[in-house]
């Protein structure tokens, strides 16, 4: 499996880690015990990168629903459903975890993962919800740098 593949699938283990964790109301730790043991067995620069996103999920959960409620117009958080907010979780994740990948790679895996779990209307939305979080995170990182520079001056 090539490098770009391995990532993949990576991303949508972790986001059958969160599906598993949010629809079976289980705990971070009841996941990691009980997901590994049901699947064939993964390498571990797989594994690895999938325990990394969901590890960020989990730790960072509060902030990312917060992120995906305020992107999404019309759409309460528990009425998405369940495959979409857990794309959208392991994609916000990545953005928030693993700063360095491409932001439009991180979309666009999403999407591709989307597609084989997500019903066909769903993929616009995603991508409309990522790409404004995208948009908002990179205009505060712009404007980061000059108010350091400000605070600095003063």
């Amino acid at each position: 499996m090539s490098a770009t593949g391995k990532r993949r699938k990576s991303r949508e283990l972790a986001m059958q880690m969160l599906f598993q964790a949010d629809v079976g109301k289980h705990t971070p730790d009841q996941v990691r015990k009980t997901f590994w043991g049901s699947r064939d067995e993964v390498d571990a620069e797989t594994r690895g990168f999938s325990e990394d996103i969901f590890r960020v999920a989990t730790a960072r959960n509060e902030e990312i629903d917060a992120l995906i409620q305020s992107h999404s117009a019309n759409w309460r958080l528990s009425r998405m459903p369940a495959v979409d907010r857990n794309v959208l979780r392991t994609a916000i994740a990545e953005l928030l975890g693993f700063p360095d990948t491409p932001v439009p790679v991180v979309i666009n895996e999403s999407l591709e993962i989307a597609r084989r779990y997500s019903a066909p209307e769903s993929l616009n939305f995603l991508n409309g919800v990522l790409d404004a979080i995208a948009k908002q995170r990179k205009s505060s990182a712009v404007a980061s740098p000059a108010s350091r520079e400000e605070d600095e001056l003063a």
